[in-house]
C-alpha cells in the first residue's frame, strides 16, 4: 500500500484543507455561552469533587483504577475552561493535570500501570486505549497553556507508547480505536517535525482493526440480537470514534479510499440502524431503527468529535449539516436541562424513562435510560463533558489560503491573524433557533483574505449582504466564498430560509424537521428521583425516573406535499436555558389523532403502528376527534415522539 510520494520513502504528513484554531481563539456567545455556563456549573464543573472515579482516581495518586474516567473527564472540561475563560475552572484544571505530570515515570509513561516493569509485561497490562485518550488530553492542554515542558511530557509519553507497541501489538480497545491516538500524534508532529511519530502513526494502523474490512461484512448491518453478543466492531462508540479515522489516516495514505471512507461508514449506519437525529441506534452495540431502540451518549459525542476532525480533511459542507444536527438535536436531549443528571441511552421515541426490568435493550441493563449520576455504566459520566467544548472547537477553522471558514453556526468569536493582521469576527444569532447570522469582522489595518461560509443543503433562497448592500444567493450545500480587503468593521448578514420538511421513518412513520432542527411532541412529565440511599446520589446529582402526565399516543394528520400548510411554527422568547421543555424558543403546531392500543409494552412505547399491519386501527383512529399537538425543538424534550404513524 502506497503510504508516501517522497522521494526517499519517509511517511510525509499532508496538510489538511482546513486548520482548526487554538481552543482559546474560539470564544461561545450568546445562548451558547449559557449553555457551556450551565454545563460548568452542573456535573462538568464539580464531578471531581463526589465522584469516586475521580476524586479518588489513580492518575491523581488515590486508590481507584478505572483509567480512562479521569482522562474523560479532563478532556471535556480542559477546552470548557478555556472557552468560558473561567478563572476557577482553569485553576481546578491546572491542579488536576499538574498531579498528573508530577507523576509522569522516567521511562515516559503517564497515569496508572501494572506492576511490572518490563515492556513486555506492561504493554500486556495496558490496553494503549487509554493512552490515546490521555495523550488527546494533554495535547489540548499544551493547546491552552502552551507551555513547552507539557509538550515535552506529551512527546516522552508517545515515545513510551511507541515502544510499548514494538513489544506487543494492540489489543482489546486500543485495537479497535487505534485511530485515536493520531489526533496528539499529529499535533505533536505538526509542532516538532519528529519522523518517529508518524512511524508510530503507521504503527498503530497496521496493529488495529482493519475497519475497512468490517464494512465489507454483512455482519454489520445486522442489528444486535437482543439479551447479548456484544461485539468490538459493532461497539457504538467504537464506531462513532471510527468515523474520523480513516480521513485522518489519509493525510498519511494519501489514498482517496481511506480519505472518503467516512462516506462509506455514515451510509452504511444511515441506511440499517440510522435515527432522526443524524445518529445512528447502538444500546452499546448497534441495534436497527426502531425509534425506541436507543442510542448512548458516549457515541453522540464522539460522533460529533469525529465529524469535526473530519471536516478538517475533507471540508465537506454536508459533513457540517450533519455536525450540526447531532449537535442540536441528540446531544441536549441527552442530559436533564440543568446538566446535573444524563441518560446512558436516549430514544428517539421516548414516553417513559424508568429503572425497567422488562426492557429490551440489546446490550444494555435497565437503568439505561435513567436521567442519573451514572446510569447503566459510569463511561458516559466520564465523557459527557467533550460535547458541547468539542463543537465549539471545531466551530471556526483557517482555511489554506489564510482565511477564515465557518463551518458550523452558534453564537461566538473566533481571532486570528490573517498576513500578520489581527481580526476578530464575531457570529451574533439565536440560530438555530432562528434564521439570520450576523458577522462582525474588525480588522487592526486593511487586509485581504477570504471568509467561507457554510450553506446548509436545506437553505433555499438563502441571501447574504456585506454592510447591507448587494443581495447575494449562496447556493446550497457549498462554502460560499465571501473575499474582499476588510477595513475596520464590516457586517456580513446571511439568512438561511428555513422551510418544514419531513423524512419517511420505520414502519412508515413520519419524522418533521425544520432547518437543523427535528420536531417531537411536547409531553407532560413528572419527575421522580430514585435511589436515595444509594451514596452519591443526593440532589443535584441525583437518579430520576420520568413518567408522562399527558398522552402521547398520537398519529399526525399532515399534508406531506404541502407541510406548510399543515404546520404553524411561532418564535418563543431565547431564555437563559433553551434546550428545555419550559425554554424551547420556537414552537410547532400540526393536527392528530389519537391511536388507541399504542400503548407502552415492556416499559417503552410500543411498536409503531403501519399500514397494513392492521385493517382496523387506522378506522379506528378516523373516528377519533382531530387533536391540536404542540412540537418543540427535539433537543427540549426530556419524554417525546419524534417519529409519528402518518394518518
Amino acid at each position: 500500500m502506497k503510504t508516501s510520494d517522497s522521494d526517499n520513502g519517509a511517511l510525509v504528513l499532508r496538510d489538511p484543507r482546513l486548520r482548526l484554531l487554538p481552543i482559546a481563539d474560539i470564544k461561545p456567545r450568546g445562548w451558547l455561552k449559557n449553555q457551556l455556563r450551565i454545563q460548568a456549573d452542573g456535573l462538568s464543573g464539580h464531578l471531581d469533587e463526589f465522584w469516586p472515579s475521580v476524586q479518588d482516581s489513580k492518575w491523581f495518586g488515590g486508590s481507584l483504577p478505572d483509567t480512562e474516567r479521569a482522562p474523560y473527564w479532563l478532556d471535556g472540561v480542559i477546552p470548557l475552561a478555556w472557552q468560558l475563560d473561567d478563572e476557577a475552572l482553569k485553576e481546578k484544571v491546572t491542579r488536576r493535570v499538574e498531579s498528573i505530570l508530577e507523576r509522569q515515570h522516567d521511562d515516559g509513561w503517564i497515569g496508572p500501570r501494572g506492576e511490572t516493569e518490563s515492556n513486555l509485561d506492561r504493554s500486556r497490562a495496558n490496553d494503549a486505549w487509554t493512552s490515546f485518550l490521555a495523550a488527546k488530553m494533554l495535547a489540548q492542554y499544551h493547546d491552552v497553556t502552551g507551555e513547552q515542558r507539557v509538550l515535552d511530557a506529551l512527546m516522552s509519553f508517545l515515545k513510551c507508547i511507541a515502544e510499548m507497541l514494538e513489544a506487543n501489538a494492540l489489543f482489546g480497545w486500543g485495537y479497535s480505536r487505534w485511530g485515536e491516538g493520531l489526533v496528539s500524534i499529529y499535533y505533536a508532529h505538526e509542532r516538532t517535525g519528529e519522523a518517529w511519530l508518524l512511524d508510530l502513526a503507521k504503527s498503530l494502523q497496521a496493529q488495529g482493526n482493519d475497519w475497512h474490512q468490517t464494512f465489507a461484512e454483512e455482519d454489520i448491518t445486522v442489528p444486535t440480537p437482543r439479551r447479548g453478543r456484544w461485539k468490538w466492531h459493532k461497539h457504538v462508540v467504537n464506531l462513532a470514534m471510527t468515523l474520523k479515522f480513516y480521513p485522518l489516516w489519509s493525510r498519511i495514505s494519501g489514498r482517496d479510499e481511506d480519505r472518503d471512507f467516512i462516506y462509506t461508514m455514515i451510509e452504511t449506519l444511515d441506511r440499517y440502524h440510522g435515527q432522526v437525529t443524524g445518529v445512528f441506534s447502538g444500546d452499546e452495540c448497534v441495534s436497527g431503527k426502531n425509534p425506541v431502540q436507543g442510542t448512548e451518549l458516549c457515541a453522540v459525542a464522539d460522533y460529533i468529535f469525529s465529524l469535526g476532525e473530519a471536516m478538517t480533511v475533507l471540508a465537506d459542507p454536508d459533513l457540517g449539516d450533519r455536525l450540526e444536527r447531532i449537535a442540536y438535536n441528540a446531544w441536549p436531549a441527552t442530559f436533564a436541562p440543568d446538566m446535573w443528571s444524563h441518560q446512558y441511552d436516549q430514544q428517539a421515541n421516548q414516553v417513559l424513562v424508568s429503572d425497567n426490568k422488562e426492557h429490551m435493550w440489546s446490550t444494555n441493563g435497565p437503568a439505561s435510560n435513567l436521567y442519573g449520576l451514572e446510569p447503566n455504566f459510569g463511561c458516559c459520566t466520564a465523557n459527557m463533558h467533550m460535547g458541547w467544548p468539542k463543537f465549539v472547537s471545531h466551530l471556526w477553522m483557517r482555511t489554506g489560503d489564510d482565511g477564515l471558514a465557518a463551518v458550523a453556526y452558534a453564537p461566538s468569536e473566533a481571532s486570528f491573524t490573517s498576513a500578520g493582521v489581527p481580526v476578530t469576527v464575531t457570529l451574533d444569532t439565536d440560530y438555530p433557533f432562528r434564521d439570520t447570522l450576523t458577522f462582525t469582522v474588525t480588522a487592526e489595518s486593511p487586509v485581504s483574505f477570504p471568509l467561507m461560509l457554510r450553506i446548509p443543503a436545506w437553505a433555499k433562497d438563502a441571501t447574504l449582504t456585506v454592510d447591507g448592500e448587494g443581495a447575494d444567493a449562496p447556493a446550497p450545500g457549498t462554502f460560499h466564498r465571501v473575499e474582499r480587503e476588510w477595513r475596520g468593521e464590516t457586517v456580513v448578514t446571511l439568512v438561511l430560509p428555513m422551510q418544514p420538511a419531513s423524512q419517511r421513518r420505520y414502519n412508515g412513520s413520519i419524522a418533521l424537521e425544520r432547518g437543523p432542527l427535528v420536531y417531537s411532541l411536547k409531553i407532560g412529565e413528572e419527575w421522580r428521583q430514585i435511589n436515595k440511599d444509594v451514596p452519591g446520589r443526593e440532589a443535584p446529582h441525583a437518579d430520576y425516573e420520568v413518567h408522562p402526565t399527558t398522552d402521547w399516543n398520537y398519529g399526525l394528520v399532515v399534508d406531506e406535499e404541502d407541510l406548510a400548510s399543515s404546520i404553524t411554527f411561532e418564535e418563543r422568547p431565547m431564555g437563559d436555558c433553551p434546550f428545555s421543555p419550559e425554554g424551547a424558543p420556537i414552537e410547532a403546531t400540526v393536527s392528530g389523532r389519537q391511536i388507541p392500543g399504542y400503548d407502552v409494552a415492556s416499559g417503552w412505547a410500543g411498536e409503531l403502528p403501519y399500514k397494513g399491519a392492521s385493517t382496523s386501527w387506522e378506522k379506528v383512529c378516523s373516528d377519533a376527534p382531530l387533536t391540536e399537538l404542540t412540537l418543540i425543538p427535539y433537543g427540549c424534550t426530556n419524554l417525546r415522539i419524534t417519529e409519528f404513524p402518518l394518518l
